[in-house]
């Protein structure tokens, strides 16, 4: 909920980033892509989409019979974005919470039923509330449910949380170097996103255009 008064921290950093001399921001899935108006310099805000669906087309055979699930509202249009290019169903998750980290009830708005579930979001830390989206979707008839995230934080239980739950994998972008975490749980997978950020590097030193990077996986 918007407080009035309350600190836009983002503008900090992008004044800090601006006054340290940087001239070019390039970076990936925004949590929210009006932060790029806050900087008085060019800003990339690439995205993990076309890497996200190379990935389920390779990893998981059952794709054309999968809903795409956004934990939250306000992830919808990620989710129908994803749901069109693969040309099946999605899904949402509408939450009520009491407080901060609190989440009083959840209800699924979609069909899930004998459907692989594929939950999509920017970002996980404890992973509470992954882990109660996943028990809604089995509980409404989900024979299979995966996550898939790009910023993996995964602080706190959220790594116990993941192995204990009925979630095949937790699949996340190399934005936030997981190496430990994957040792400690099977269930976190990892997208390589390097030549999406080497390749926009390459074009932007070389005044190329990176508008081909929104909608394909450099090869």
């Amino acid at each position: 909920m918007l407080q009035s008064r309350a600190p836009i921290s983002a503008k900090l950093v992008a004044n800090m980033l601006s006054a340290a001399g940087t001239d070019h921001i390039i970076t990936l899935d925004l949590h929210a892509s009006q932060i790029q108006g806050f900087f008085d310099i060019p800003v990339d805000n690439l995205y993990a989409e076309p890497a996200v669906l190379k990935w389920l087309k390779e990893n998981i055979s059952e794709w054309r019979n999968c809903v795409i699930v956004s934990p939250d509202a306000g992830g919808a249009k990620r989710v129908t974005s994803i749901a069109d290019r693969l040309n099946v169903d999605f899904a949402l998750i509408h939450k009520e919470r009491k407080k901060a980290n609190e989440i009083a009830s959840m209800v699924l708005v979609g069909d899930v039923q004998d459907k692989v579930a594929i939950l999509v979001d920017d970002m996980a830390d404890t992973c509470g509330t992954l882990c109660h989206a996943a028990e809604k979707l089995f509980e409404a008839g989900a024979a299979k449910v995966y996550a898939i995230l790009t910023h993996g934080i995964f602080s706190g239980p959220a790594v116990s949380r993941i192995e204990n739950s009925a979630i095949e994998a937790v699949v996340v972008t190399t934005t936030i170097p997981q190496d430990e975490k994957m040792k400690q749980t099977s269930k976190i997978q990892c997208i390589d996103i390097s030549m999406i950020l080497a390749e926009a590097i390459r074009r932007t030193h070389n005044g190329e255009s990176v508008s081909y990077l929104f909608s394909h996986v450099p090869m």
